[in-house]
């Protein structure tokens, strides 16, 4: 995998490299820049497709959301177009983790109303 050369410039990222030392799971893939920008924006915080997606239990419920979403203008048939197709290809989990109730009272940092 590593060559010589490498190792020997390197030697201490080529033994993490080999033994997987610094390694980071990567649950979600954002098709879009735009939608990526609109999710790191937690002062003026709307909901994105990405977020309704992951919501979502099975792809059936995720088509769902993309053609409404699409029907009402939301998103783009283009944008529609592409999100189908890593739904279908990908599964509904690589938009990311699911969410579950309270995500955004933990996410921001609230307090929940039984604390």
């Amino acid at each position: 995998m590593i060559d010589e050369e490498f190792r020997r410039r390197y030697p201490n990222l080529a033994r993490e490299i080999e033994e997987n030392l610094m390694s980071l799971k990567i649950d979600g893939i954002r098709s879009s820049i735009e939608e990526a920008e609109k999710a790191a924006n937690i002062e003026h915080y709307e909901p994105t497709v990405i977020d309704f997606l992951r919501r979502c239990e099975t792809e059936e419920e995720g088509l769902e959301v993309i053609e409404y979403l699409e029907k009402r203008g939301e998103i783009s048939r283009e944008y529609a177009a592409k999100l189908k197709i890593q739904l279908l290809t990908k599964g509904i989990r690589s938009f990311g983790p699911k969410k579950e109730p309270g995500y955004y009272y933990r996410f921001f940092g609230y307090k929940d109303e039984e604390d």
